[in-house]
């Protein structure tokens, strides 16, 4: 096919262009063009191809990682927000509390609040505490597998990331279980 087109210098010249000099004039073989990055030997490839292979088959690539990063996250939240656990846990102490001071008619108003409200208190932030330890301590597993694991295999980033979390919220809820439990945090008023 004719066509025209322009050299170096501008001139335009006439001739038939095929389609790989198209190609060339517009770049789009090398848009088109896939790199890839090839292995450093070919038994390395095979091997790593045979254990993605089989890792894929199965299912369980990064699974476990993954599962405990967001398990972490999730005892993290909780820590935070109070569990089914530690609210029960809390109107037990409560209703201990009630029970001990109708007993004893001679107990203080101080008294009163330390063993109704206070104890309660203290026993919703001890499993505030304990759900924020599991975090702590799951997160930092699923951060530290990697080590102990094959080191061919980088770990996903979002794995990291959740597991990150996880610990963070853990640090968190563990400090302001602490704080809770020592009354630092919203203590008890003072009866007088």
């Amino acid at each position: 096919m004719g066509t025209k087109t322009a050299d170096e210098t501008g001139a335009e010249t006439a001739g038939t262009t095929t389609d790989d000099e198209k190609a060339a004039l517009t770049g789009t073989d090398a848009a088109n063009e896939v790199t890839e990055e090839a292995p450093h030997s070919p038994e390395d490839a095979d091997e790593l191809a045979a254990e993605d292979e089989a890792a894929v088959a199965d299912g369980s690539v990064g699974v476990g990682q993954g599962a405990g990063a967001v398990v972490s996250a999730a005892l993290g939240f909780v820590s935070l927000t109070g569990s089914w656990i530690g609210t029960l846990a809390g109107a037990r102490q409560t209703l201990v509390g009630q029970l001990q001071t109708s007993a004893s008619s001679g107990t203080t108003v101080a008294k009163q609040l330390e063993v109704i409200y206070g104890d309660a208190w203290q026993a919703t932030a001890l499993w505030a505490g304990l759900f924020a330890l599991a975090a702590l301590v799951t997160g930092v597993v699923v951060l530290a597998r990697p080590a102990f694991g094959s080191p061919a295999r980088p770990q996903a980033a979002w794995i990291k990331s959740v597991s990150w979390a996880g610990v963070a919220l853990g640090v968190i809820g563990l400090l302001l279980a602490v704080l809770k439990y020592t009354d630092a945090l919203l203590g008890l008023p003072s009866a007088g």
